[in-house]
């Protein structure tokens, strides 16, 4: 059975009423309940859905996808980037087939469907927590952007305070407060996902002009002979070095997650048997970013690039307006982020109502329900961001858990639990492989992040 097997679209609209008002604890409205709900709503585009769920992918994890070329070269990361996209597809392709068969309408009744209740609540707890830290993470980045932020002894001018010099009305606390309250507390309100289309829109664009920025200043770079060719493979001249590669897999991990996102926009879709063409495109389109910036960032700052590429930006570039493309960087992609909050928020609210209010009616339906969780979700994300000091560790760690069972490990298990009878035998194999090597690759990752740490504190009193 493949995912283009499906019913014709009366039928399958059936289908999913009756899946949802079967469900115990449904987590996404059904059509009928949005059109009671809203104004009528005829199904989301082919289009529309494809600029959702790439925003969904392209977050934070392209910044830090040339630095993952430092450590395995541009061969083998243009490689890794590649299969990492088509096992994207194959995990997604797996969700979709036993959705299906379950009758199911989103992840976590999926999770429940092949393993009960306890399934379903760590699918829920596994998306708040990928999905909390990653706003933080997009929060803190745009303070740093705009703002400003101080490492190691260092302080690193925000835009805003190039501008206009240092100033309590451009401090990180009040920048981000205007931001939460302008732009991600509006955004966050819409009830569809399909309502955010044009945002992801202009999201994906404004990640294109920061990659077409970047491409552009190393080719005139290159022209003038200023940058040298990078490296093809890892340069491995220890056990410590060897292991060290396994730690940009968090990194690609984290940089494909969009699972949690799949069915909603399934669910929306005016033609259903559009999403695996959807899927496709997204993952396409993404990949092919994924691409350009690892190989021109790494091309333009080499064996220099930083874990935060963005960082990079913050220096003379030793090409003409080096300072205005610096900011066009910086602010391109600060803009980026604001429009991808919303996307990442949509599913987080809804796995938290279903883990709060499991037999509660759907969540549009109810207001008051709708907006405690949205002002308590952002509130808890506004005080992370200002009190965390520190962004990649934790970045890593959620990619190293709980993305890493959002994109490979449940989608596997649920295969080989097979409550339905539909795998076949490669599929099987296929999820033993992703087993395999999420668990591997991100133990030995989770090492190896931990060994640098304690050698990094012990180092100073040596």
């Amino acid at each position: 059975m493949t995912i283009g097997d499906i019913a014709p679209k009366k039928e399958r609209k059936s289908r999913r009423s009756k899946a949802v008002a079967d469900e115990k604890a449904p987590l996404l409205p059904t059509r009928k309940d949005e059109e009671e709900s809203f104004d009528e709503f005829n199904g989301a585009s082919f289009t529309g859905a494809v600029f959702n769920l790439a925003t969904t992918i392209v977050g934070a994890g392209i910044m830090a996808l040339p630095a993952t070329m430092k450590v395995l070269g541009l061969g083998l990361g243009i490689a890794t980037i590649v299969f990492m996209a088509f096992l994207t597809n194959a995990s997604i392709e797996l969700l979709l087939r036993f959705s299906r068969a379950g009758k199911c309408m989103s992840y976590s009744s999926l999770m429940g469907d092949a393993f009960g209740k306890y399934g379903r609540i760590l699918l829920q707890i596994c998306v708040m927590v990928n999905n909390i830290g990653v706003l933080i993470v997009y929060m803190i980045i745009i303070g740093d952007v705009l703002s400003g932020t101080s490492s190691s002894g260092v302080h690193h001018a925000g835009v805003l305070e190039g501008w206009f010099g240092g100033h309590w009305w451009n401090g990180r606390t009040l920048v981000l407060l205007v931001t939460t309250l302008g732009i991600f507390a509006p955004l966050a309100c819409f009830k569809r996902i399909d309502s955010l289309r044009y945002t992801s829109a202009l999201s994906v664009a404004l990640a294109v002009v920061f990659l077409v920025i970047t491409v552009g200043i190393s080719i005139i770079k290159l022209i003038g002979g200023g940058v040298a060719m990078p490296r093809l493979l890892p340069d491995i001249t220890d056990l410590a070095s060897f292991w060290k590669i396994f730690t940009v897999v968090p990194v690609l991990v984290t940089a494909y997650i969009c699972h949690y996102n799949v069915h909603t926009i399934d669910n929306e879709l005016e033609d259903s048997t559009q999403i695996k063409a959807v899927v496709g495109t997204s993952l396409g389109l993404c990949s092919s970013v994924y691409i350009m910036i690892s190989f021109f960032g790494f091309l333009l700052f080499g064996d220099g690039t930083l874990d935060d590429v963005l960082a990079n930006f913050d220096t003379d570039l030793g090409i003409p307006y080096s300072s205005l493309l610096n900011d066009a960087v910086r602010v391109s992609y600060a803009a980026h982020l604001m429009l991808v909050f919303p996307i990442v928020f949509y599913p987080l609210r809804l796995n938290m109502d279903g883990l709060l209010f499991p037999s509660a009616r759907p969540l549009v339906s109810d207001n008051l329900r709708f907006g405690l969780l949205t002002t308590g979700l952002i509130t808890v994300i506004f005080a992370g961001a200002n009190f965390i000091p520190s962004i990649w560790d934790a970045f890593q760690f959620t990619g190293a858990t709980a993305a890493v069972c959002l994109g490979f490990i449940f989608p596997a298990a649920i295969t080989l639990r097979d409550h339905h009878s539909i795998a076949t035998k490669k599929d099987k194999i296929l999820a033993i492989f992703m087993i395999v090597l999420a668990v591997f690759s991100n133990a030995v990752a989770i090492y190896s992040d931990a060994y640098a740490l304690f050698k990094k504190h012990e180092s100073p009193r040596e």
